[in-house]
C-alpha cells in the first residue's frame, strides 16, 4: 500500500481529485470561505454531523467538491486518542468500497501526535491476512479495494518526522501482526528462525544468528529444551543485532517467548479455543516487529533481540510434572506444570542475556492467563526491578497509545515457589498468577536493569475480530526511540529497498499457564 503526507488545506481539499475523501473535523469548527467549510458548517448546523469522535457522514457528489465520495468525520478534541477512534471508524467504512485511493485530510491544523494515529490507524485498518486464504474462483481471498492514502494537513513539512516515525512503527506492527496470525505449521521455529534472518541487511544494520538443538545444548539451556523435546520440530534460538550507535554502547535486549505452538504439555490444555495458542509467540512476532521498524527508522541505539522458539507438545519424549531440569544458570527447576513453560524457555534467554552487559533487559510474552483476568485486553502488564526503566516503558506506552499498567514485586509473592526437590518450582499456585511468573523470571535477573511485560491480553483478539494485534510493537519501538540520540537520515535505506512509500526524507530522534489457557 502506498502512503503519503500532502500539504492540503480545505480550500486545495475542495478542488483535490480523489476517488474518496475524508474531512476530520475537531470540536470548535471555524469555517473558512471555501466549499468543505460551508458544507462542514451546514451539516453541523442541521444536526446531521457532529464532531464526536467516530462520528461519520457520508455524502456523493458535494456541490463545489471535486472529489465524488464525501466522508465527514467527527475526531472530537484532536487529541490522538480520538483522532484514532476517528480515522478507524473512517478507513473501515471506506475499505471495502468502489474506491481504490483515500485521501485523509485535516480540516484545521494536527498536531504530531494526531498524525501518528491516523497513520496507525489507517495501516491497522487496512491490514488484511491472506497467507492461508483461498485464491480460486470458488473460494477467492476478501478483497481490499483501498491500495494508496494520502494524508492531508496544512503544513506537511511541521509534522513529517512524526509521520515518517509512525509509518516506519506500522510496518513493525503489520510484520508482528502477520507472524502472530500464522497458523502454526506455518510458522515454525524453523519459519521463525527464517523471517528473522530475511531482516537481517547490512542497509538496514541488522545481523542475525540462528543456534540448533547441538547448540543450545552445549549451552545447557535445559529448562528451554526441557519445552521443545516433546515436540517433532527442532528448536531455534535466534539473536538478533541492530548496530545504530557505537559498538561500546551497551545495547538494550528484547526477549520474546517464541512458543509457536502451546498445547500445554501433558498438562494439556481444553480443547475449545485451543487453536488460538498459535498466538502464544506473540512476544516473538513483537521483538521481529520492533526490528522490522528499528531497520527502517535507523535510530541511534543498539538493541539485541533473542527469540527462543520451541513448541510444548504431549508426546512419549515430553517434559512430566515433576521432571527437574538444570537451567543455563544453573538453578534447578521442578515443572510442576508443562503448561508454565513459556518461563522456562525465557529463563534460559534471560540467563543468555547477560554476556551483552545491557543497559536493560525487557522480556516479552503471552505469559499468563491471570494478566488476562487482572487487565483484560487494555493494557499489558508490566513488572520490573528499575522504577526508572518501569516509568521510561509508561510514559512509551502512553506515547504510543499502547498502554501498559505496573504490578508489584514483593518477595512474599515468591513463597509459593518453594519446592522440597530443586531451587525453585515453576508455578506457585493459582492466586497472583502473573505475580508469581514474573517472580520466577526475577530469580534470572539480578545482573541488568529489567522489565517483564505480560502481554497474554493485548496481543491478539478474540471472536469475530479474531487475530493479532501487533502489541507491544509501538511501545518498545517508543522506548528505544526515547534512549537515542540524532538518528540518521532514512533515505539510503528506502533508496536501497525500493520502498513505495511517498514520506520524504528527514532525520528521526531517535491464570497460571504459559499462553493464557485460550478463553479470553
Amino acid at each position: 500500500m502506498d502512503f503519503e503526507l500532502k500539504t492540503l488545506r480545505l480550500p486545495e481539499a475542495a478542488a483535490y481529485s480523489s476517488p474518496a475523501l475524508a474531512v476530520l473535523v475537531a470540536d470548535g469548527f471555524e469555517p473558512g470561505e471555501d466549499a468543505l467549510s460551508a458544507l462542514i458548517q451546514r451539516a453541523l448546523a442541521s444536526g446531521d454531523f457532529k464532531t464526536e469522535a467516530g462520528a461519520l457522514l457520508s455524502s456523493f457528489g458535494a456541490p463545489r467538491v471535486t472529489s465524488e465520495r464525501l466522508l465527514l468525520v467527527g475526531i472530537g478534541n484532536g487529541s490522538a486518542t480520538q483522532v484514532r477512534k476517528a480515522v478507524a471508524a473512517a478507513v473501515g467504512h471506506c475499505k471495502r468500497g468502489p474506491a481504490n485511493a483515500l485521501t485523509i485530510c485535516f480540516a484545521a491544523a494536527a498536531s504530531p501526535d494526531a498524525v501518528a494515529a491516523a497513520v496507525g490507524a489507517s495501516c491497522d485498518a487496512l491490514y488484511q491476512y491472506t497467507t492461508t486464504k483461498g485464491h480460486t474462483k470458488a473460494s477467492p481471498a476478501p478483497k481490499v479495494s483501498l491500495k494508496n492514502v494520502a494524508l492531508g494537513v496544512p503544513d506537511a513539512s511541521a509534522v513529517r518526522q512524526a509521520f515518517d516515525k509512525a509509518l516506519g512503527v506500522a510496518h513493525g506492527v503489520e510484520f508482528a501482526r502477520e507472524w502472530a496470525n500464522r497458523p502454526a505449521n506455518y510458522a515454525t521455529p524453523t519459519l521463525l528462525a527464517q523471517a528473522a534472518q530475511q531482516l537481517a541487511k547490512p542497509a538496514r544494520r541488522i545481523s542475525c544468528d540462528v543456534l540448533g538443538p547441538k547448540e543450545v545444548a552445549k549451552l545447557g539451556m535445559g529448562a528451554f529444551q526441557a519445552v521443545a523435546q516433546g515436540s517433532a520440530q527442532e528448536l531455534r534460538f535466534i539473536v538478533l543485532r541492530y548496530q545504530g550507535a557505537a559498538k561500546a554502547d551497551a545495547p538494550v535486549v528484547l526477549v520474546g517467548k517464541g512458543i509457536t505452538f502451546d498445547t500445554g504439555g501433558i498438562s494439556i490444555k481444553p480443547a475449545g479455543d485451543m487453536d488460538e495458542m498459535k498466538f502464544d509467540m506473540g512476544g516473538a512476532a513483537s521483538v521481529l516487529g520492533v526490528f522490522r521498524a528499528l531497520g527502517e527508522l535507523q535510530p541511534a541505539v543498539n538493541v539485541v533481540g533473542l527469540i527462543p522458539a520451541c513448541e510444548n507438545m504431549p508426546d512419549g519424549a515430553a517434559v512430566k510434572p515433576g521432571d527437574v531440569v538444570t537451567s543455563m544458570s544453573g538453578q534447578t527447576i521442578e515443572i510442576l506444570n508443562t503448561d508454565a513453560e513459556g518461563r522456562l524457555v525465557l529463563c534460559d534467554a534471560l540467563t543468555y542475556a547477560e554476556r551483552f552487559q545491557p543497559k536493560a533487559v525487557i522480556d516479552i510474552a503471552t505469559l499468563t492467563g491471570a494478566c488476562v483476568i487482572a487487565l483484560g485486553g487494555v493494557r499489558s502488564g508490566l513488572f520490573s526491578t528499575d522504577d526508572s526503566l518501569a516509568l521510561a516503558l509508561q510514559s512509551a506506552g502512553q506515547d504510543a497509545l499502547d498502554l501498559c499498567w505496573r504490578l508489584p514485586l514483593d518477595d512474599d509473592y515468591a513463597e509459593g515457589l518453594k519446592t522440597n526437590f530443586a531451587d525453585v518450582a515453576n508455578v506457585a499456585g493459582r492466586q497472583a498468577g502473573a505475580v508469581t511468573a514474573a517472580k520466577f523470571l526475577q530469580r534470572f535477573t539480578s545482573a541488568y536493569p529489567w522489565a517483564h511485560l505480560d502481554i497474554a491480553g493485548t496481543a491478539w483478539k478474540s471472536g469475530a475480530a479474531k487475530g493479532a494485534t501487533g502489541r507491544p510493537v509501538g511501545l518498545l519501538v517508543q522506548y528505544l526511540l526515547s534512549q537515542a540520540g540524532d538518528a540518521p537520515s532514512v533515505a539510503t535505506v528506502k533508496a536501497k529497498e525500493k520502498t513505495k512509500t511517498k514520506s520524504g526524507k528527514a532525520k528521526r530522534k531517535a491464570g497460571q499457564a504459559d499462553g493464557a489457557s485460550g478463553k479470553r
